[in-house]
């Protein structure tokens, strides 16, 4: 069954039209009604004591409202921010790491740490404010590389972890793993850089803070996470009870998990509406974007796989060290440390593992979710060691893959990592994209490459991809109006994936209206509460607790049906937004129904829990072409089979692959966030330093959805599908790349493979 017969016809996007015709709600386009604006004034040293600022000056220039230090802050009881204190130091000693306080006190960590903010009338008098402050900086030695911040001797960030070492953790059995190395045929080893990523999105974060006369602050704010934000300001920033905050959110230029989290400016944006009581707005600078904004990656990770001597895996062993960057927000050490392991084992059967990962304090940015959050590094990590394998065993990439994947017979499948997989037929997804990306054509386009001088490289990836981020419940509003209206409230959070849409089919389809009376709304605090959207939940949860609402409002409309037509609500059948008495033409329509009812509506809440994660997968294949003389790399072929169960509506699902697999490129091919390793200034903090790819980068992706192997899970059979084409992509394109060098010696090679660093792998080989 496929998505059109299961979910009705493929809709086009409904919130298109407002976004096309410049009618998005931005925070950006929202009325200032008076607002006052806040400027950040930022560290310009990676690490340095500091002592308080002298803001005399600034307090006296003209439109200038108020000048807050760390010290004011302090002195005003705002304690620094938390972190889920869930993991241990080596020892079994407490998670460490600095404190994060909204303004700096007493130390800067890193290049664009606030440490004075200034609310002004306008952006200008705050700018030119800021310019007067005198901070007094003592410098201190910054360390930014992982493997030197735990280096006996290296400069420490807090005392609490002398070794830069946040929190480790470690998973599978050691005795095992030996075991299976002292008796492998081959052992293969890699050592790599997932490196440091910037969001990018093209809203910048974005806050207005609105003090009501009721006493409550409404917040609009670009989230994704809308309630945990209003948790995070009513108890970590203001101090006061929940219901005295309300978070408003309406369209979101991307996200990519860096707006998941509450960063300090949109902190010091509440505090300074609700001490003032006044609107404050904060609209971050692009330049903000690339040095305050949660990077992401960043991890140093060094892997060894023990085969057999018929290319079995036998273990694989694991040890990384995961950057924090100066402080732990919420998530960062959840991701490296937690999540991202559980995917390591892939879609492969591995009887034994041993992984360690080490969270590392250094004087850069904070790191935290990007677009794949600990997946995508963990996949690639399998990845590269499945082609090094092939390459020892001198085996073709796809073959030694297909003898190492879980089989469908074994589903559900629990991993070494003590997961587990309920469905999936990986076999399948292989042998679908070797024949959709003709693989075994590949010698002949390779020759005729050759004959213009040019070197043609193939890799395939299998990849799986955990969803859900242990978020499994949500709650929905569905109301039926009189006025012909159906309206479901809901708290995962659209972003430009096209919840409205894929919602508004769900509905549509379930109560048998048309899809032009249904409305989504989302995004307010004060309508419906839940986690929001990351982890790629929003689908399977929220798609599975929008339709149980549909269920659930038939259900409690079903008696009052029956007292309108005078029967038994035994005798209703229910369809095509009518209930009518079974075998008569006897009905009454559902917006006739609630016109009847003396609110003149129906709704019910309804609340909804799945059972656990869903497990996308599939399988990537790439061709690139090398010219040898410059090091360009071309995409010319990329072919995808994914299962992503049934697909609610295809073309959004393979827009969400689309956009995926530009990230991943993005990382493969050309992004990579640097600091400058002596002083810790950031040398990647514009569009001139820091590329992006382009759709000139891209060949035409060749997307194929396999939607025989429905997830068990929740009941829509669906699996996330928002980050599957991040995971698969990165190991696909890297590695397609070595296949096109390995011919001239080149074994290894860093990302991003610009094509400076193709070229010199290349004389490199030679010489």
């Amino acid at each position: 069954m496929n998505s059109v017969t299961r979910f009705g016809r493929n809709l086009l996007r409904v919130e298109d039209n407002r976004l096309l015709t410049g009618k998005g709600r931005y925070v950006g386009n929202l009325p200032e009604n008076g607002a006052a604006f806040l400027v950040i004034l930022r560290s310009p040293y990676a690490h340095a004591e500091i002592k308080p600022a002298d803001t005399s000056a600034a307090k006296t220039m003209p439109g200038v409202l108020a000048v807050y230090t760390g010290e004011d802050l302090v002195a005003d009881g705002i304690n620094p921010m938390p972190f889920l204190p869930m993991f241990k130091r080596t020892g079994g000693a407490d998670m460490a790491a600095p404190p994060r306080h909204l303004l700096a006190v007493g130390r800067v960590r890193y290049v664009g740490e606030p440490v004075v903010a200034i609310v002004a009338e306008t952006k200008a008098a705050a700018l030119d404010a800021a310019e007067t402050v005198l901070v007094d900086y003592d410098g201190l030695p910054p360390v930014l590389d992982m493997r030197e911040a735990v280096t006996p001797g290296a400069p420490a960030l807090t005392p609490d972890a002398p070794d830069n070492i946040a929190a480790e953790t470690a998973f599978g059995d050691p005795e095992a793993v030996e075991a299976a190395f002292a008796g492998a045929a081959h052992v293969v080893k890699i050592s790599m850089l997932n490196q440091r990523l910037v969001a990018n999105a093209m809203e910048p974060r974005s806050l207005l803070a609105v003090p009501q006369e009721d006493g409550r602050l409404n917040i609009y704010k670009a989230c994704q996470a809308p309630t945990l934000t209003r948790q995070f300001v009513a108890g970590a920033v203001l101090g006061e009870d929940e219901e005295k905050i309300r978070v408003i959110v309406g369209d979101i230029g991307g996200g990519f998990g860096m707006k998941s989290g509450v960063h300090n400016e949109e902190a010091l944006a509440c505090y300074a509406a609700r001490r003032l009581n006044r609107p404050v707005k904060y609209i971050s600078e692009r330049g903000e974007e690339f040095s305050s904004s949660v990077h992401g990656r960043d991890h140093v990770t060094d892997a060894e796989m023990a085969i057999d001597a018929d290319g079995k895996i036998l273990a694989v062993k694991c040890d990384t060290l995961a950057n924090m960057g100066a402080y732990l927000m919420p998530t960062g050490a959840f991701i490296p440390l937690m999540l991202g392991p559980k995917v390591l084992p892939g879609t492969y059967h591995i009887p034994a593992i041993q992984v360690r990962v080490r969270g590392v304090l250094t004087n850069t940015m904070p790191t935290a979710a990007y677009r794949g959050a600990g997946r995508p590094e963990n996949i690639f990590t399998i990845e590269r060691l499945m082609d090094e394998a092939a390459a020892a065993l001198g085996l073709d990439g796809a073959e030694i893959r297909r003898r190492n994947l879980v089989q469908p017979a074994a589903m559900p499948y629990k991993t070494v990592m003590g997961e587990v997989y309920d469905s999936g037929n990986f076999p399948q997804m292989l042998a679908g994209v070797l024949e959709a990306a003709d693989w075994s054509g590949f010698s002949a386009r390779q020759a005729e490459a050759k004959s213009r001088g040019k070197l043609l490289g193939h890799a395939v990836t299998s990849y799986i991809e955990w969803t859900g981020a242990y978020q499994f419940t949500e709650t929905v509003d569905v109301t039926v109006t009189g006025e012909g209206r159906v309206i479901v409230n809901s708290a995962t959070q659209a972003m430009g994936q096209g919840l409205e849409t894929a919602y508004t089919q769900l509905v549509a389809l379930k109560l048998g209206v048309d899809p032009s009376v249904v409305t989504i709304v989302q995004g307010d605090t004060d309508v419906v509460k839940g986690p929001g959207s990351y982890g790629s939940r929003s689908a399977y949860v929220g798609g599975a607790a929008v339709t149980h609402g549909a269920d659930q409002w038939v259900e409690t409309a079903m008696p009052l049906a029956a007292e309108a037509l005078e029967a038994s609500a035994a005798d209703l059948e229910f369809g095509l937004a009518a209930f009518r008495i079974a075998g008569t033409d006897r009905e009454i329509g559902i917006f006739e129904l609630a016109e009847a009812q003396p609110g003149k509506m129906i709704t019910v809440k309804a609340t909804h829990t799945v059972e656990n994660s869903s497990w996308p997968n599939g399988a990537h294949v790439a061709e690139v072409e090398v010219d040898p003389e410059t090091g360009v790399t071309k995409i010319v072929r990329y072919t995808t089979t994914d299962d992503v169960g049934y697909a609610i509506n295809q073309m959004l699902v393979e827009g969400q692959i689309h956009g995926g697999i530009a990230q991943g490129v993005g990382q493969a091919l050309m992004e990579h966030c640097r600091y400058d390793p002596e002083s810790g200034q950031l040398i990647t903090g514009s569009f001139m330093d820091y590329q992006m790819p382009r759709a000139e980068d891209f060949c035409s992706f060749n997307v194929t959805l396999d939607q025989s192997v429905p997830c068990q899970t929740n009941p829509l059979g669906v699996k996330g599908c928002g980050e599957s084409g991040t995971v698969a992509a990165t190991p696909t394109i890297l590695n397609a790349i070595l296949n096109a060098l390995r011919p001239l010696g080149v074994k290894h090679l860093e990302m991003p493979a610009t094509p400076l660093a193709v070229w010199e792998a290349i004389e490199n080989a030679k010489a």
